[in-house]
């Protein structure tokens, strides 16, 4: 890495948390300019903010805005989002750039922009900061985020499925599944339960309930009130463990080391979500900063179409295109996002 007054660094990397895209690096040597740390949780709606970074190349960027929108989520660049969103232009390039609040202090980590056309478009999003430490503390002290974890599939209570289950109003969360021998099933947690409150405040989203559990300490006690058979019942839970981000992929997805990208199946409800209807290929969950992949410019929620001109429709034909590569010779492979498909290169080793 280079700082402003041209030094490089070789940074070592000490943790990543793919679930939120946060990093923790460390490079040595001294003499460090830095920035203070502030309290995203005491921003509001309208606050000016400044958003720092290094847009299309254009080193040193700084834009200004107000910040639109707190606790975004269900935006689908992480798997635990609660994003702040400012209409101060992000983007290509700013992410990993600084979220300063007006007396300068850092409130957010720049993350993605939602643009139909790859520019801004008035809408970004940042990391909040005290997200960024706690999760940081964690990547620091033990090496990998611990979260809290119930075991349930969740979905949005739509108007319709509201009507069904009896309720007047669209506020709650769907349990379409619970996961056996999970800390819900022990509660007691049912399928087509309606999940109305958390620790007495009203769940409004599916990201939100996530957050709030994942927030939650292994062994921490919970209270849900859910709606069952059109009646309200209390439920208290124990959370239980997250499972780890490297046991889901290796049993779910496949981690290529060497190039840094995890890939997963597309399925219906993903290629939906991620607007890939009738599009072929394995998407990617998530990528090291710094990988191949990463410099190759690949990123989480990328749709990878071939390999060295292979089709690639599945994991499993993903990983055989790997195994057939010339590790002397670089890979072509062609990526697709929301726009269009592009080719990019990158080696194995």
């Amino acid at each position: 890495m280079q700082l402003h007054d041209g030094r490089e660094f070789k940074a070592e990397r000490i943790g990543t948390d793919a679930r939120s895209e946060v990093a923790v690096i460390k490079i040595e040597g001294d003499n460090f300019p830095y920035l203070e740390m502030g309290d995203s949780d005491a921003l509001d709606i309208g606050n000016w903010v400044v958003a720092v970074g290094n847009p299309f190349g254009l080193a040193e960027t700084v834009t200004a805005g107000i910040v639109s929108a707190k606790g975004r989520s269900n935006i689908g660049i992480a798997d635990y989002e609660n994003f702040i969103q400012t209409d101060a232009a992000i983007n290509p390039g700013n992410s990993g750039g600084p979220l300063l609040n007006i007396d300068g202090d850092v409130v957010g980590i720049n993350t993605a922009i939602y643009s139909r056309s790859g520019g801004y478009m008035g809408i970004g999003f940042a990391i909040p900061i005290n997200m960024a430490l706690s999760i940081k503390d964690q990547l620091m002290d033990i090496g990998h985020v611990v979260r809290g974890y119930l075991g349930v599939y969740i979905q949005p209570l739509t108007p319709s499925l509201a009507e069904s289950f009896g309720l007047e109003t669209t506020q709650g969360i769907l349990v379409s599944d619970v996961t056996e021998g999970s800390a819900a099933e022990t509660a007691g947690l049912e399928q087509g339960d309606v999940i109305l409150e958390l620790d007495g405040r009203a769940v409004e989203s599916v990201g939100g309930f996530r957050n709030a559990v994942a927030s939650h300490p292994p062994g921490s006690r919970i209270e849900l009130i859910v709606q069952r058979d059109g009646r309200r019942k209390t439920i208290e839970a124990v959370t239980g463990e997250l499972p780890g981000e490297e046991g889901l992929a290796r049993a779910d997805t496949g981690l290529t080391e060497d190039l840094g990208l995890t890939v997963q199946e597309l399925t219906e409800e993903l290629a939906a979500r991620m607007r890939y209807q009738d599009e072929s290929g394995v998407l990617v969950s998530s990528v090291e900063t710094g990988s191949a992949a990463w410099d190759a410019g690949i990123r989480r929620g990328n749709l990878i179409v071939s390999v060295n001109r292979e089709p690639v429709a599945s994991v499993r034909e993903f990983r055989r295109a790997l195994e057939k590569a010339d590790r002397d010779k670089a890979l072509l492979v062609r990526i697709r996002d929301e726009q269009a498909s592009r080719y990019v290169t990158l080696r194995l080793d």
